[in-house]
């Protein structure tokens, strides 16, 4: 009896203990101070926003190179990967058939005009006989046809000649634009025709240089239906800046020319050209790169430093904000791009509002906290 009664003191000594330290670390989270964090006031400011597409650099112009007469390649006047200019001979084809063809049509002409003033002489002197009845009325109107049929003949050899001098000055085939020339496809010796499938050569014009974006239908119409709704505004700025395939920011900037009115049915994307000057060459043909435009103006945009904004367990972004009682509240926000290290937010945050960016690792929501306001020039590292 007497040892079941001590049992039961120990057991009751021991529940006492229990719920004395229990009250003592409930009262002492009670008293616990709030925790400082740091909160930056949300503002609004006008931001304009930047899209980056992929493209590729395109000629501004480009020239195939072709015969335009018929012969044997006897000379080619340019170095391969060069630059040409504008009617600098690139290829001499033998011209021997066509300098005979144009003496040809010199020697006819000449016997055109012969015929011309025998058949005048003719007609003029018919004209004053049949007055007298010297000749007939036939007989004049015969010598007057012949005189117009010599006067066609002339034209006609005139024709000709010019037709022998055209083939001959094609059998020097020229560059039709200034540029860099890419490699021959035929040497000296080797026989061509006229307006063959084949081309020569091809002539790029490198600088200014175009670059043809892609940008996706879906993505226009989206920007098109802020624009409507008056989320974005139109921008004025023209200026497309380039990341190069090594990463590098290229040292030019372009501007946009222009957008296709239709879309390929096989990517689904508008082609937007903007036009970049090349002085060194640095960019090419059928280059891979990466174009940042002005897509508009937010005129109420929301930046918020990217260390604020955490994910949840389903990947939603939370931002911590510290209420009018100095509590935590967890809110979903939704966000778009990136800006120079801040999340761009489009939904989920107000103006004026304290949203926390240091202390983050200290609080819950429902917390009591003492708001520390920075200002927007403090680093939040």
């Amino acid at each position: 009896m007497r040892k079941a009664l001590k049992i039961a003191s120990v057991i009751t000594a021991a529940l006492w203990i229990t719920a004395c330290g229990q009250a003592e670390q409930a009262q002492t989270q009670q008293k616990a101070p709030p925790v400082p964090v740091g909160v930056l006031s949300v503002t609004e400011q006008s931001q304009a926003i930047y899209v980056e597409l992929p493209g590729r650099s395109r000629a501004y112009l480009e020239a195939e190179v072709r015969p335009q007469v018929s012969g044997i390649i006897t000379n080619r006047g340019f170095t391969e990967g060069k630059d040409v200019k504008a009617g600098q001979s690139l290829y001499q084809i033998d011209s021997a058939t066509y300098n005979a063809a144009l003496a040809s049509a010199e020697a006819d002409l000449a016997s055109a005009n012969a015929s011309l003033v025998s058949a005048k002489a003719t007609a003029d002197r018919y004209a004053t006989l049949v007055k007298t009845n010297a000749v007939s009325e036939q007989d004049f109107d015969e010598a007057d046809a012949a005189y117009k049929e010599a006067i066609a003949n002339v034209t006609v050899a005139k024709a000709a000649i010019n037709t022998a001098e055209i083939n001959l000055e094609y059998t020097e085939v020229r560059a039709p634009i200034s540029g860099r020339i890419g490699t021959s496809s035929v040497t000296p010796g080797a026989l061509v025709t006229a307006n063959q499938s084949n081309s020569l050569a091809k002539i790029q014009q490198l600088d200014p240089i175009n670059i043809d974006i892609a940008q996706s239908s879906a993505q226009l119409l989206r920007l098109k239906s802020k624009l409507r709704d008056g989320q974005l505004q139109q921008s004025t700025n023209t200026e497309v800046t380039l990341i190069l395939e090594d990463g590098t920011t290229y040292g030019n900037i372009g501007t946009l020319q222009f957008s296709e009115v239709s879309v390929n049915e096989a990517t689904g994307s508008v082609i937007i050209r903007a036009e970049f000057p090349n002085p060194d060459g640095v960019l090419l043909p059928g280059m891979y790169v990466r174009a940042i435009l002005n897509a508009g103006q937010d005129p109420k945009a929301i930046l918020v430093p990217q260390k604020a904004i955490t994910r949840n367990t389903k990947g939603q972004a939370v931002a911590m904000i510290v209420t009018a009682d100095n509590k935590v509240e967890s809110r979903i926000v939704t966000t778009a791009e990136v800006i120079d290290h801040q999340w761009r937010i489009i939904d989920g945050l107000k103006a004026g509002e304290k949203l926390v960016v240091e202390g983050l690792q200290k609080i819950r929501p429902g917390a009591e906290v003492t708001p520390q306001v920075l200002s927007a020039n403090t680093p939040t590292k």
